[in-house]
């Protein structure tokens, strides 16, 4: 009887450093193409950095406060019941104005039921009294921001609900 000689086994060797190898080719790639798209980033801008304002100043970012909840005031026609009902936002860039807007909501809110009350449906229903109304309660509002020795930077009163019936 003749002894034949083991069969040599089959060594996972080359198979190893074949996959090892791949992985660090696909890795090397994926970082190359990740500095190529990280190399020009496009500028961050900090949410709260100033921007660049019409006039050249720096201006912070809008600061939106909410006159809750919705005004409904008795308009002022002689011959029906008339309603207006609408909500309002006061917008500032100024932090401090922020704060007064806050410290002083109750006699903002009662400066404009006061004012709307004074108006007619028919005075409110085009966009030019509505926009002349805007700025007038913008006023009204400075206006008690500067008596009470507050901040008074309101930039703007926007209506984001407006109902007259």
């Amino acid at each position: 009887m003749s002894k034949q000689a083991p069969a040599p086994k089959s060594s996972k060797l080359p198979w190893i450093l074949v996959v090892v190898l791949l992985v660090a080719l696909a890795g090397t790639g994926i970082w190359a193409w990740l500095s190529r798209a990280n190399a020009n980033p496009a500028p961050e801008v900090a949410a709260d950095a100033p921007v660049e304002g019409a006039s050249g100043g720096k201006r912070g970012p809008a600061i939106y406060f909410p006159l809750d909840p919705a005004f409904v005031v008795n308009l002022a026609d002689p011959d029906s019941v008339r309603y207006l009902q609408a909500d309002v936002q006061l917008m500032t860039r100024d932090p401090a104005t922020a704060a007064a807007i806050e410290l002083h909501a109750p006699a903002i809110r009662n400066r404009l039921l006061l004012m709307f009350g004074q108006h007619t449906a028919d005075q409110l229903s085009q966009r030019a009294a509505k926009e002349r109304l805007q700025d007038s309660g913008r006023d009204e509002v400075r206006a008690l921001l500067k008596a009470e020795g507050a901040p008074a930077g309101v930039e703007a009163l926007y209506f984001t609900s407006f109902v007259t019936q």
